[in-house]
């Protein structure tokens, strides 16, 4: 198998390169969902209390194979997060009898195990793993692949990733599609940034939209189909630095695997 270094970026949304035609195809990819599903609510899972700050939703429809692996105790949730304190979701995920694995360099101990099913991980996710030949990258030891984790875990799959990385998720998502890992994971629900470009993401602002909207139709040829997207009102209203395009600076969405029946 051939190693992929790029993603295959999507033509122009316009015949010259134009910021409006580019924004506005990719908000409306990113606001309209792909299959409907109609049970997306732990709530409906027992031992959910609080509802929690924002909609992480999960497909738990009978034709995906979530609900039959929480039913049936087998299913592992991935969760990627910085220093956010929010974690009703995973909670009620590990409630329901998931394996839930919540990684976060700000956590104190390098492994914490809480109740049974519960673990944190005071480890990084990102989109390269860490040159040991490089001092600078000493510090970053805890730093890791998403990929790195899984075989180090001895884990060959996630029924659940959940992202709320801070604007890193663009180059992790990227990373997980040509690294191929994307296929060992059920469901994603991210959350993305798009007030900037995102670390390490470059070039002008057209050229930015249109990797964007070329990673998330990535995720659509490997049979990801968005299935609940999330405005969120309460962040500014900003696309790349701009108050147009009537776009939230911060949208949550999520994706079913469908392969994984």
């Amino acid at each position: 198998q051939t190693v992929r270094w790029h993603i295959e970026l999507q033509p122009w949304a316009s015949p010259t390169p134009s910021l409006n035609y580019e924004a506005s195809r990719f908000l409306k990819y990113i606001s309209t969902s792909q299959i409907s599903c109609e049970h997306t609510n732990l709530n409906s899972l027992k031992g959910y209390s609080k509802t929690a700050k924002k909609p992480w939703s999960v497909c738990l429809d009978e034709r995906f194979s979530l609900i039959h692996r929480i039913r049936s105790k087998q299913c592992r949730l991935y969760s990627l997060g910085l220093g956010n304190d929010d974690n009703q979701f995973e909670l009620s995920m590990a409630n329901s009898g998931c394996e839930v694995h919540r990684f976060d360099p700000g956590i104190k101990s390098a492994h914490i195990q809480e109740g049974r099913h519960l673990w944190y991980h005071r480890l990084s996710i990102d989109w390269r793993d860490p040159n040991p030949a490089i001092a600078a990258h000493k510090l970053h030891s805890n730093t890791k692949k998403l990929g790195t984790v899984l075989n180090e875990f001895g884990h060959q799959k996630i029924d659940v990733l959940k992202a709320d990385v801070e604007s890193a998720e663009w180059k992790i998502l990227e990373n997980l599609i040509l690294e191929d890992v994307v296929e060992q994971i059920g469901q994603l629900v991210f959350e993305v940034h798009i007030h900037w470009p995102g670390f390490e993401v470059s070039g002008n602002d057209s050229t930015v939209v249109r990797y964007w909207y070329s990673l998330l139709r990535e995720l659509e040829l490997k049979d990801f189909r968005l299935f609940h997207t999330y405005k969120d009102l309460s962040k500014p209203q900003m696309f790349l630095k701009k108050e147009a395009f009537n776009a939230s600076s911060c949208y949550t969405l999520s994706w079913v695997n469908t392969r994984w029946k």
